[in-house]
This record gives C-alpha cells, structure tokens and sequence, in this order.
C-alpha cells in the first residue's frame, strides 16, 4: 500500500491551536500558524479566538489586544465569542477602565450584547465592589432586552450578600420579583 501525504485542513490547523492553546503551550502555536499560511489556509476568527482566550487566561492583556488590532488589521471579523473573551479577560485582568469602551463600540457596530457579555462584566464589576456600576449595568441589560438567567442573578446576589448584607439583597430579590423575572 502507498503512503499518502496527509495534507492538514483549517479545522485540522485550530485543532490543534486550540490543544496547545489549553494546554499553555501557546509558543507552538505561532509555528503552526505560520504553517497555516505557508499551506494556503489562513486563520480565521476560531484561529484568533483560540489565541486571544489562552492569552487573556494568562493574563497577557497587552499581547491580546495587540492580536485583536492584528485580526482586524487583515480583515478578520470578531465575532460575539470574541467580545466576550476579552470582555472576560479585562474584568479578570483588571482593566476594567476599557471594558465600557468594548460595550460602546459593540453597541455601535450593532452587536447583540447577550446575557454571558452583560454577566461578565457584572462579574467584574461587583469582584471590584463597584455595585453601583453593576446595577445600573443591569437595568441596561433589561433595557435592551436581555433577560438575566440563573448565573447571572447569582452573580449579582452573591455581590450584594458579600457587600451589603441581606437588605440589599432582599430588595434585589423582591424587586426581580415584582418584575416577574423570579
């Protein structure tokens, strides 16, 4: 029997970026993208989804948002997968200053914000004891139609028990209730 060369596809290629991705072996993952190119399969937005995850959960901030200006550079639309990953990674990174800035212009290019962007940055802001801030993020999330689901109650209501104590808590609670969300 002959041998035939395996000639490796797109999904083949983000296979295996997104193995060395989690696996934190990310210096690997440049050769590969490298081969990528060389063999007429360029990245795509999982390519660069894989990447800016693994660096975002490392915390290279920096590193993320200089592959994001990349992505857009050559024309490599993020998709809502790609807010939330840095929206995700700025709330644990502590950058919190930018993510209102990412909420803004994901409005302005009419990107439906769903209810895994609204409680990430609900998660990062109350984690900052910015309650306030995390409220009224939550009255825009109703405002614009995004119903809260059970992560992200428990996101808020964890937040007001650990700050507040019970009373605001209970206020939240009777007042998700009156709405009928409860």
């Amino acid at each position: 029997m002959r041998k035939r060369d395996v000639v490796p596809n797109k999904v083949t290629y983000n296979s295996l970026i997104n193995g060395f991705c989690k696996s934190g072996k990310i210096a690997y993952v440049w050769n590969l993208i490298d081969e990528m190119h060389d063999r007429n399969q360029p990245s795509d937005t999982i390519t660069y989804n894989c990447l800016l995850d693994a660096l975002c959960k490392n915390y290279h901030l920096d590193k993320a948002f200089e592959l994001f200006k990349t992505m857009m550079e050559k024309g490599i639309q993020p998709d809502m997968y790609t807010w939330n990953i840095l929206i995700n990674g700025i709330c644990r990174g502590g950058r919190l200053e930018k993510a209102p800035e990412i909420f803004q212009d994901l409005s302005i290019k009419g990107y439906p914000l769903d209810v895994c962007s609204y409680s990430t940055m609900i998660s990062g802001l109350c984690k900052k004891g910015l309650l306030d801030e995390a409220l009224t993020l939550w009255s825009k999330m109703e405002d614009n139609g995004c119903l809260p689901d059970a992560v992200a109650f428990e996101i808020m209501i964890t937040a007001l028990l650990g700050k507040d104590g019970t009373d605001k808590a209970e206020a939240f609670l009777r007042e998700m209730i009156s709405r009928g969300l409860l």
